[in-house]
């Protein structure tokens, strides 16, 4: 009896403080409000998925794939060489063994960007040490396709990552793997900047939505952010504790994404503030896995998609100013692990399904790619406005030119001001609601020039190759650079000759008058 009262006595005792002293602390468990609280994962039925595509076997830590609303690239493994598939989007199901492929590369291909602002144009880098432009047919490839538009060579050793800009047309940045960012000019089909602050291999490199900073991460364990037209690094940090390996903006909200590695060797994702690098605000540690994790942000809806290689889930989070910052939502779960995964741009989604965004899933053990498709529940069938805004659409805002004249938003604000003409340098936006229309594009382009000219200014260096295939690949670039200019000197010999003989003629002529 007396244990009992005791007991009375300790939970009555309890029972006020908690009601009387502590009146702020609510009985009922918080919950986040949030529209994207129950959003799911939706793999694509056997109908929709493409088969029978040899993926490439390569370690190379990248997707080996992209995608647009017209077609799918994928990089598939090859005997000597690189290569390609580009498939039509709408064209699912197996896939013919002797599809006809992209094949133009001496070396494996490591990277492959779409433009995204022409459907049909996109870039390749190789381990043969170029960038090559591709443009595609309509209706895909009827046959194989060995001949770029564009061949452009600078870097000293392989081209492992190509991104292009995201508002500006006809610039595109490669990073090699002699630790050198290239910034071509597709226009004049030359290099127009080299940033040099990189001490070893360049990882990772994410654009903030107008294009005018760049974040790269690199194996140094460094996270820089550059102001890409001049190169200077703005914010670096030393992540000692958190090895960064992928980074990503996260739009207008000036913050940055990274994941990595703790000091446990634990699978790691920090935040960081654009303007101070000098410590994160936040890591949150995800699991003991090897693979890595591939960051994906999709700025209309504030989620952060994290995917680990290797693996067969993906976890999505929502993104906030406010703490928590990150917010765990839900987890897509598949027993089939990815090598690499592509994106669908927003206006090739299916809106009607209130589809917000979808993967693209490279299965290699299967030969397999599956679409994946993050879904809103809404039983309303009408456009939901809330959870499509306006979005970049496929119409550049600046051309090369003005951008690398140095116009950016505060140029425009002066220009608006002093001229009364206004140029803007964010996305062109474009509304979902009426459904995607193709406007009327222009065709890309390509410069008069010379097709493997090799790139020689003073924005290179050279830099003896470390392997005996950059070796070998740089003595054959060699001796046909040698043939050639062995070639204009004896044409110029001979020119040389005609005009002495021109010139004594004249002479003669002048003595005899």
């Amino acid at each position: 009896a007396w244990e009992d009262s005791q007991g009375l006595l300790l939970f009555t005792v309890s029972l006020i403080f908690f009601t009387v002293l502590c009146p702020q602390i609510s009985w009922r468990p918080t919950y986040r409000s949030s529209k994207f609280r129950n959003v799911y994962g939706k793999a694509g039925n056997r109908e929709q998925c493409f088969d029978g595509i040899p993926i490439t076997r390569n370690v190379h830590d990248n997707h080996f794939c992209a995608v647009n609303a017209k077609f799918l690239a994928i990089v598939t493994e090859t005997a000597g060489g690189g290569s390609f598939l580009v498939i039509p989007v709408n064209k699912a199901g197996r896939i013919d063994p002797h599809q006809p492929k992209v094949c133009g590369h001496q070396g494996g291909v490591l990277d492959i960007k779409w433009n995204p602002f022409i459907d049909n144009i996109i870039a390749s880098c190789s381990e043969d040490c170029s960038v090559r432009i591709w443009e595609i047919p309509e209706g895909g490839l009827r046959r194989n396709m060995s001949e770029a538009v564009l061949e452009l060579y600078g870097h000293s050793r392989r081209v492992g990552l190509i991104e292009w800009h995201p508002t500006c047309s006809g610039i595109l940045f490669s990073a090699g793997y002699d630790f050198k960012i290239l910034i071509w000019n597709l226009e004049v089909g030359g290099p127009v900047k080299m940033i040099d602050c990189h001490s070893d291999v360049v990882l990772c490199m994410s654009f903030n939505t107008d294009g005018s900073l760049l974040a790269t991460s690199c194996k140094d364990k460094h996270l820089r952010v550059i102001e890409p037209r001049s190169g200077k690094v703005l914010q670096e940090a030393d992540c000692k504790s958190h090895r960064v390996n992928r980074v990503v903006f996260l739009g207008n909200m000036k913050r940055l994404v990274t994941t990595g590695v703790s000091r446990w060797n634990t699978r790691q994702v920090a935040l960081w503030d654009q303007e101070d690098l000098s410590m994160p605000i936040i890591e949150e540690e995800i699991d003991g896995l090897s693979g890595l994790l591939f960051p994906f942000y999709d700025a209309d809806t504030h989620m952060l998609y994290l995917a680990g290689k290797g693996d067969g889930n993906i976890r999505y989070y929502e993104v906030s100013t406010e703490k928590p910052y990150l917010q765990y939502l839900m987890e897509f779960r598949s027993p089939a692990p990815q090598k690499g995964l592509g994106v669908m741009p927003k206006h090739g989604l299916d809106v009607a399904a209130c589809e917000v965004f979808r993967f693209y899933k490279l299965v290699t053990l299967r030969g397999l790619i599956e679409p994946i498709s993050m879904i809103v529940p809404r039983r309303s069938e009408t456009y939901q406005e809330d959870i499509y805004p306006m979005t970049a659409g496929t119409e550049p805002a600046l051309t090369a030119d003005e951008w690398l004249s140095g116009m950016d938003r505060g140029n425009i604000i002066q220009v608006c001001v002093c001229v009364c003409v206004c140029v803007c340098a964010e996305p062109v936006l474009m509304s979902l609601k009426a459904g995607y229309k193709r406007p009327c594009q222009k065709a890309f382009k390509a410069p008069v020039r010379e097709r493997k000219t090799m790139v020689v200014n003073g924005l290179l260096e050279s830099i003896p190759p470390k392997t005996e295939n950059e070796l070998m690949r740089m003595f054959f670039r060699q001796q046909d650079e040698l043939k050639r200019l062995r070639e204009e000197l004896v044409q110029k010999d001979v020119r040389l000759q005609q005009l002495e003989l021109e010139l004594n003629n004249l002479r003669n002529n002048a003595n005899k008058l």
